[in-house]
């Protein structure tokens, strides 16, 4: 299946883009998208430790199956005051 996952602040940044298309086996989890994430667009490697992941607006945890369909959305971490 293709999805699409939505790319916020620094993310948006590195890749150029603000939306990517990730290709997965039907069934994957959010742990599997992660992983065809940083394969990919490697370009994004080094932020996934720290990124969290959303599906359908709430986070989302490891173990997750991505729902056909699904809004998916990588969210840095943010800082600031």
């Amino acid at each position: 299946m293709q999805v699409s996952v939505m790319l916020f602040a620094s993310l948006r940044d590195l890749a150029g883009c603000d939306q990517i298309e990730v290709e997965l086996p039907d069934g994957s989890s959010i742990e599997d998208l992660v992983a065809a994430i940083a394969v990919q667009h490697p370009d994004l490697a080094d932020r996934l430790a720290s990124t969290r992941v959303a599906m359908n607006e709430r986070f989302s945890t490891a173990e997750e199956v991505i729902e056909s369909g699904a809004e998916l959305a990588l969210i840095p971490p943010v800082s600031g005051g």
